[in-house]
């Protein structure tokens, strides 16, 4: 399965995303068109910290949106969902990106701060080409990242040793992949990793390797496998067939800027939703045939 995260528009602009800081704006008028926006010189700075699943949705909708409105500067940094939960619920960035509902993380006090879900993204368990396994049981990823299965043979595959890489705790993506694809169980030790683009970087050149990332970084360097004979493609996400996945939360303040509530109001726009979110990989909320609430409730 293939996805291309940068092919997706072409936008004419060269952008910086510079240091972290929660600066937000003075600008108080907002929620104008973005041909609007443009006509403003009033300089609006925006800082955006988080998931890593969701940041490259976030870097090329903000390029795209500093291109018709340049008196506008993003920054967008990962470091993980717990990350920029906390960072917005002190303050200290505009908005916080993560996989998992405020709820979920130990330390947040989720009343004062704001959801706005900009997207469903799908989670695959990802082994190196060379691991001879193509498609797993529940049980047996279970098994394996609990460390009950050390060794592929005992799988179908090839006679080697199995490799876990983790994603670091307080990775929203390591929460999702651990209630809803192994059961809640608690992965075993292994090498943990920050970044999904490093995750996948080792995935590809380590034998035996496996972990998980979200559908928009699985490319041909890997191999995003199936479960119970269900591939992690986006149409079986829709009805939960595949039932990996989350949404992608951007939260900010209850009294957030009005300059930054544009921005997120632009990314939930019909034209962004339908012309860059799915093609980057993550799945429109409209498209959903089901919902999912915070207890795990299917409607």
């Amino acid at each position: 399965m293939k996805k291309k995260l940068l092919s997706v528009i072409t936008v004419g602009v060269l952008f910086t995303l510079v240091g972290c800081g929660g600066s937000g704006s003075t600008n108080s008028s907002s929620g104008s068109s973005g041909s609007e926006k443009a006509k403003s010189t009033e300089k609006v700075d925006i800082t955006s910290v988080g998931s890593t699943a969701l940041q490259p949705l976030v870097e090329k909708v903000a390029e795209i949106y500093m291109t018709d409105n340049p008196n506008y500067t993003i920054t967008v940094q990962g470091g993980g969902s717990g990350t920029g939960l906390t960072q917005v619920s002190t303050g200290a960035v505009d908005i916080g990106n993560s996989d998992v509902y405020a709820e979920e993380k130990d330390g947040i006090d989720a009343s004062k701060i704001e959801d706005h879900k900009v997207a469903v993204v799908g989670v695959a368990p990802v082994v190196n080409q060379e691991v001879g396994v193509k498609n797993l049981t529940s049980e047996q990823l279970k098994d394996i990242f609990t460390g009950k299965v050390t060794n592929w043979k005992e799988v179908g595959g090839k006679d080697q040793k199995i490799e876990l890489i983790n994603r670091a705790s307080g990775s929203g993506t390591r929460a999702t992949f651990e209630k809803w694809g192994i059961g809640g169980a608690k992965a075993a030790k292994g090498q943990e990793q920050d970044s999904s683009g490093t995750v996948r970087k080792i995935v590809s050149e380590t034998p035996g390797a496996i972990s998980y990332l979200a559908f928009s970084y699985i490319d041909d360097s890997i191999i995003g496998l199936s479960i119970d004979n269900v591939e992690p493609k986006d149409k079986n996400v829709l009805d939960n067939s595949w039932k990996i996945w989350a949404y992608e939360h951007m939260y900010t303040k209850k009294d957030a800027n009005a300059n930054v509530t544009a921005f997120l109001d632009y990314i939930k726009s019909d034209d962004v939703q339908k012309n860059v979110v799915n093609k980057l990989g993550y799945i429109a909320i409209s498209d959903m045939k089901v919902e999912r609430d915070l207890d795990g409730t299917i409607k």
